[in-house]
């Protein structure tokens, strides 16, 4: 999965961010990062069918490498982002500040531990090499197994390798497993004979949302925008789930990353994409996964901890639900 951005990064978009009118200042249209995972290719189904158009919303989406966006709106180019959680809040504390206002989806498959023929679980891994890239999402993914089974970090010698390399790492027989997210762990279990996932973001649901992330000025001065955008992400779900345009859907999603619609419809089931009122019941405000709030300072603890910036920040500043809910059934309002 495309996620976490280097720090080394973040502050240099934050320095250059100073030389650039803010977005606000632009007299266009909004605009808003989205990359190639599967809860921010769905956005693309709105775009190919004029959605937004037909609500007269004057908003671009613009496409591009998951760290190269984060890049992009640190430097004042866009308006908000289609993230992490743990993104969201990395961003904010090393550079500019945005507010999730929605989720896409959470990861529910696509990030895994996959380990070589000889492991057959997660506790096998003690005293074993995992490689992974430390300080990123996977490496959360790895410290949640490990502690679900009993083990710590401490237990397993952990080598730090480039996301998109480890597929190669474990190839070479050096370590027992890895951290990694699709495609690169597709690539994993094509290249290395017996290696399968033993752990992956299907036994943590929560661990990793993806979210829409607004900056505040741009929502304080556009809320009814980004509220009708919010609104028509049901109808993205809805078209996505219905079995009469399930196929459709999947083809202008797969069209827009290149890779045929088989291959991409099992991106697509690692993925586990959330309703306008599954949005209602994960913006409750409550300890553990299955609340945003939860996930989220479990995310702070995690970049604390690795340093992806030196203070806890404060968790409901960063969130800002747009949904209408009916105070009586607890649905949405469509």
């Amino acid at each position: 999965m495309t996620l976490y951005t280097k720090c080394k990064r973040i502050f240099i978009a934050a320095a250059l961010a100073t030389l650039t009118l803010p977005p606000l200042a632009r007299a266009e249209s909004l605009h808003v990062g989205y990359s190639d995972w599967p809860g921010s290719v769905a956005w693309q189904i709105a775009i190919e069918k004029h959605w937004l158009e037909e609500k007269k919303l004057d908003i671009a989406f613009e496409w591009f490498d998951y760290g190269a966006m984060l890049d992009a709106y640190i430097a004042g180019k866009l308006d908000a982002i289609s993230a992490t959680n743990g993104d969201v809040l990395s961003t904010g504390a090393n550079g500019r500040k945005s507010v999730i206002v929605m989720l896409n989806d959470y990861s529910d498959g696509n990030d895994m531990i996959v380990a070589t023929r000889d492991i057959s679980n997660v506790a096998d891994l003690k005293g074993k090499k995992i490689a992974v890239e430390t300080g990123l999402v996977d490496h959360l993914l790895l410290l949640t197994a490990l502690q679900k089974n009993g083990l710590s970090e401490e237990d397993v010698d952990i080598v730090r390798t480039t996301t998109n390399e480890t597929p190669q790492v474990l190839a070479t027989g050096t370590v027992a497993a890895i951290g990694v997210w699709q495609p690169n762990a597709g690539q994993a279990l094509r290249m290395v004979s017996g290696s399968h996932p033993i752990f992956t973001s299907h036994d943590a649901p929560g661990l990793i949302y993806d979210s829409l992330a607004v900056d505040p000025v741009s929502l304080r001065l556009h809320e009814n925008d980004w509220r009708t955008l919010v609104q028509i992400w049901g109808r993205i779900v809805a078209y996505i789930q219905n079995p009469a345009t399930h196929d459709d859907a999947v083809k202008i999603m797969a069209k827009k990353v290149g890779i045929s619609p088989e291959t991409y419809a099992r991106f697509l089931a690692g993925t586990h994409l959330l309703s306008l009122d599954d949005n209602a019941v994960v913006f409750e405000k409550k300890p553990g996964l299955n609340s945003i709030y939860g996930s989220t300072q479990n995310a702070d603890n995690f970049n604390v901890r690795y340093k992806a910036y030196a203070s806890p920040q404060r968790i409901d500043s960063y969130i800002h639900p747009l949904l209408k809910v009916d105070a009586t059934t607890g649905k949405t309002e469509q």
